[in-house]
């Protein structure tokens, strides 16, 4: 199945060479066209933007468009595979942007690995593009990239391999400890895996009020005070392990609620399921390769399991997450993507299915429903109206018209 799988991937790639192509809105095949969409017509555009910059906004491509920004260091579970064997992923996502939030996103391979040059790199094509979705670069790295880009730029950066992954957890598991019975305040969480996604999940399932949350990487638990700690490692350990355990993954799992893999295949066994609490929730999210395939972790006890995969129930994939999270960001010309528009953007995806939906087997909505990015937009654009970062102000009525307009309901 997976070389059928395989082998029709490379022959779709080949047969369309890539997946993206640029089309032109307007027809510049006669005298009229072409003065209007080049000279002289283009001149009185350019002047235009120089008298009112925020003009660039109305009259280009800006409001619409996302850079999807790699240098090929970290991709998919292939690792450093650099930017030329990294374009297909960054193909594949614009391709989903604009699929399922209907956005035009263009995929920027860099061949320059520094946090300087990355930097630089981005900031010097970001006029072009009206947000940056950071993607596969490698960890630490990726930590001070997307902090210099967010500081340094007055549009949205957003690392999807870091928080679109943690707002898809965070609702995944909300529902999950509805379907079981258990309040998130008392919920103790595992997190297998200190790198981009894991420290994000962590975070953000933190600040949410999630009751005690525990990170493990390689070496073991995290706990403040350990001096062999470094970079992220040291304030994560700060805000996690309430009661300051240490050991092993398979100690950490001992009584807990649930347990989110961001790290490894087969690094969980079936007696690791059994020590957890009643009833626990696996999201095994090593992909191709889940931390613990179901089979083991259904025998283990476990009532809810999910990975990254899209051939299994309770895909927990970030595709529910970044292109609304995107779409509402744009909705109002967002500066930032904040904390408070991560947690709106989860509480969203969360709700979208009714308790009548959530089942074991049901804990997120699939990729195709189209109640996704509407509800995922609507909130991240509010959450961004009520933290002060939009640019633009409208009503529930204007978003709701606009996303109409883009084919979105």
């Amino acid at each position: 199945m997976a070389d059928d799988l395989n082998t029709r991937a490379i022959e779709m790639h080949r047969k369309n060479r890539g997946k993206l192509e640029m089309r032109s809105k307007v027809d510049a095949k006669n005298k009229d066209g072409l003065s209007l969409a080049y000279t002289p017509g283009v001149a009185a555009v350019c002047k235009e933007i120089v008298a009112k910059p925020d003009a660039v906004y109305d009259l280009t491509l800006k409001w619409n468009s996302v850079a999807i920004v790699s240098d090929g260091t970290r991709v998919l579970g292939l690792g450093n595979i650099g930017p030329h064997a990294g374009l297909p992923v960054m193909e594949g996502k614009a391709v989903l942007l604009k699929s399922y939030g209907n956005i035009d996103a263009f995929p920027i391979c860099l061949d320059c690995h520094s946090v300087e040059e990355i930097v630089n790199a981005v900031k010097w094509i970001s006029p072009s593009f009206g947000g940056i979705n950071l993607e596969d670069i490698e960890s630490p790295k990726c930590f001070e990239v997307e902090r210099r880009l967010k500081a340094e730029l007055g549009i949205p950066v957003f690392h999807d391999d870091q928080h679109g992954t943690a707002v898809v957890v965070l609702a995944g598991l909300k529902n999950a400890l509805k379907v079981v019975g258990k309040k998130k305040e008392k919920a103790r969480v595992v997190v297998a895996g200190a790198g981009a996604a894991g420290d994000a999940i962590a975070r953000l399932l933190v600040q949410d009020g999630m009751g005690d949350v525990l990170v493990c990487d390689s070496k073991g638990i995290l706990v403040e005070g350990d001096e062999s700690l470094k970079d992220n490692k040291v304030s994560l350990a700060k805000i996690t392990n309430k009661r300051k355990l240490r050991g092993t993954l398979a100690d950490a799992l001992k009584g807990a609620d649930a347990l989110v893999g961001c790290s490894s295949p087969n690094i969980v066994d079936e007696k690791m399921v059994q020590s957890m609490a009643s009833s626990p929730i696996i999201f095994a999210l090593s992909n191709p390769i889940p931390e613990i395939d179901g089979a083991k972790a259904k025998a283990g006890g476990a009532a809810v399991y999910g990975t990254a995969r899209a051939d299994l129930p309770n895909q927990v994939n970030n595709v529910l997450g970044f292109p609304g999270i995107f779409r509402g960001t744009l909705l109002v010309r967002a500066t930032q993507i904040n904390e408070r528009m991560k947690l709106a953007a989860s509480e969203a995806l969360a709700g979208v299915l009714s308790e009548g939906e959530l089942k074991p087997e049901c804990v997120l909505p699939l990729p195709f429903d189209r109640r996704v990015v509407p509800a995922v937009a609507t909130a991240v654009a509010k959450a961004a109206m009520e933290s002060g970062v939009a640019k633009l102000k409208k009503s529930e009525k204007e978003m709701e018209d606009e996303l109409k307009t883009l084919g979105l309901l």
